[in-house]
């Protein structure tokens, strides 16, 4: 067994591993990468101030999202093509997050049908995309809704699907399509249903509450007047995100975007973040920043490699370096972080 998780060893181990198509696909940013590269950097150039003469002789790494409790503060982030990287891909991924007691969010283009993830017992919530037709969204809502999905996460930072420069062959023509989608309608048209909205706006919001029944959550804001939006029209949280770089280049990294729109929104709602996070303590900044939970989608992924086993040991030790931060910092629980106003401010 792996003796602990490292970006980077994951990252070499996946390039020897997975066929380059796969790789360049979870790994390419939009355009000339800018905003991928620097996403890890930007958590990397913030300063904490840690506190002293705290009692950390335990520490509690649960947290309340959306009105339950989970094990963990830092979440897996929805990501496409888990069975090329593990034949189980993210029913793997769900029993690992069922042990941990962490939250799972599914992509709508899963390649696992969302009824075998729901029967790992994991907590779980659908990422989804609005089509044109808001009415082709529906069925792959409905069956999330009957698998036991908990919330929607409405992507909102894709009205079109940017520009990726490829070396050769895109993963789309070099993998098999039975690895994703597979929870959409028999017979339903590919094109049709990959046409995102250009046209989403806050009634989106409502109409995503109404036919589930369940809390949005609104994925894709940068900016803190977004946020208010969101909030007003009727969303439960909002996600900082810029789609790990792969949507607009050169979009300011999360962890520039994130005490805005924290400051925006006060304590009214919860904020979560993703982006370039590599360690546990990339998730204490992120937490100080303003951060209820934090998300990662190309650290889990890669440990996929070595199915359930790798994702615990991610998590393991993410959990582990979390732990050793907060007690450095002086916080003994997660709620502690942010009031104890930990970040440096410029």
């Amino acid at each position: 067994m792996s003796t602990g998780y490292r970006f980077a060893d994951a990252l070499a181990r996946a390039g020897d591993a997975l066929p380059a198509p796969v790789l360049e696909y979870l790994m390419t940013g939009a355009g000339e990468g800018i905003s991928a590269a620097e996403a890890g950097e930007a958590w990397r150039a913030l300063r904490l101030r840690p506190r002293v003469l705290r009692d950390v002789s335990t520490v509690d790494l649960t947290t309340q999202l959306l009105g339950e409790a989970t094990h963990l503060p830092f979440a897996v982030a929805p990501t496409t093509l888990q069975r090329a990287v593990h034949p189980e891909g993210e029913v793997a991924m769900a029993r690992a997050c069922a042990t941990a007691g962490q939250l799972l969010v599914v992509s709508s283009n899963a390649g696992s049908t969302f009824a075998e993830i729901g029967a790992t017992g994991a907590r779980w919530w659908l990422q989804a995309y609005l089509t044109q037709d808001r009415s082709r969204s529906a069925p792959v809502l409905e069956t999330a809704v009957a698998a036991g999905a908990q919330a929607v996460v409405l992507t909102v930072d894709t009205p079109v699907v940017s520009t990726k420069r490829y070396a050769g062959d895109t993963v789309w023509e070099a993998t098999d399509p039975a690895l994703l989608r597979v929870n959409f309608p028999v017979g339903a048209d590919p094109a049709q249903d990959a046409e995102k909205a250009t046209d989403l706006g806050p009634a989106d919001i409502a109409w995503l509450t109404t036919v589930t029944g369940l809390p949005v959550v609104v994925k894709g804001v940068l900016r803190g007047d977004d946020a208010v939006r969101c909030l007003e029209a009727g969303a439960a949280a909002v996600w900082v995100s810029s789609h790990g770089g792969r949507q607009l280049d050169r979009a300011v990294p999360t962890a520039s975007a994130l005490p805005e729109v924290r400051d925006a929104v006060g304590e009214h709602a919860e904020v979560y973040v993703d982006g370039g996070v590599r360690t546990g303590l990339d998730v204490l900044v992120a937490l100080a920043a303003g951060a209820d939970a934090v998300f990662a989608g190309r650290a889990p992924v890669l440990a996929l490699l070595d199915g359930e086993e790798g994702v615990w040991t991610w998590q393991q030790t993410w959990a582990a370096e979390l732990v050793e931060a907060m007690r450095l910092a002086g916080v003994a629980t997660v709620p502690q972080v942010r009031p104890a106003g930990l970040l440096a401010r410029p």
